[in-house]
């Protein structure tokens, strides 16, 4: 569990995650409206060196992001619903970037077999918590990685 009380601290540990990303790693995030996401997204992509403006991919499903030492692709599956077809998503989660999916739970069987899994809730004081999940072997490292900042 990690507990963040602003934006800015948010960003902060994101960027710790985002320096230690590599080719095809990815990052499912869930978690109530206006907990964070977006700017966990924004931290993950200053920790891989990208200084575009990082924007919730929520009507367009999935927005790239490059620049940075990979590429970055932020896919929102809310409005993809059980039709995770819609859209050639393997063609991002197989390219040597990083993938980052709002709502993949949305996804069940369909998501990859591994993947970081972030959860973002409220507490009762107002500040975030969030809870890590690992999915694979990568995602363990990944997650351990985090334990030691």
């Amino acid at each position: 569990m990690k507990y963040l009380f602003n934006e800015l601290e948010m960003t902060t540990f994101a960027e710790k995650l985002g320096r230690l990303l590599e080719a095809r790693d990815v990052i499912v995030l869930t978690g109530e409206l206006g907990t964070g996401k977006t700017s966990f997204t924004k931290g993950l992509a200053k920790g891989l060196g990208i200084t575009q403006m990082v924007k919730s991919p929520t009507f367009t499903i999935v927005r790239e992001y490059d620049g940075g030492r990979l590429p970055l692709y932020h896919m929102d599956i809310y409005r993809v619903g059980d039709d995770p077809d819609s859209f050639d998503m393997d063609s991002y989660l197989e390219a040597n970037g990083v993938s980052v999916i709002e709502w993949g739970e949305l996804l069940g069987k369909d998501l990859p077999d591994n993947y970081l899994h972030v959860k973002f809730n409220y507490t009762e004081i107002g500040e975030r918590e969030l809870s890590f999940e690992a999915h694979g072997v990568r995602a363990l490292a990944l997650k351990k990685n985090l334990a030691m900042e």
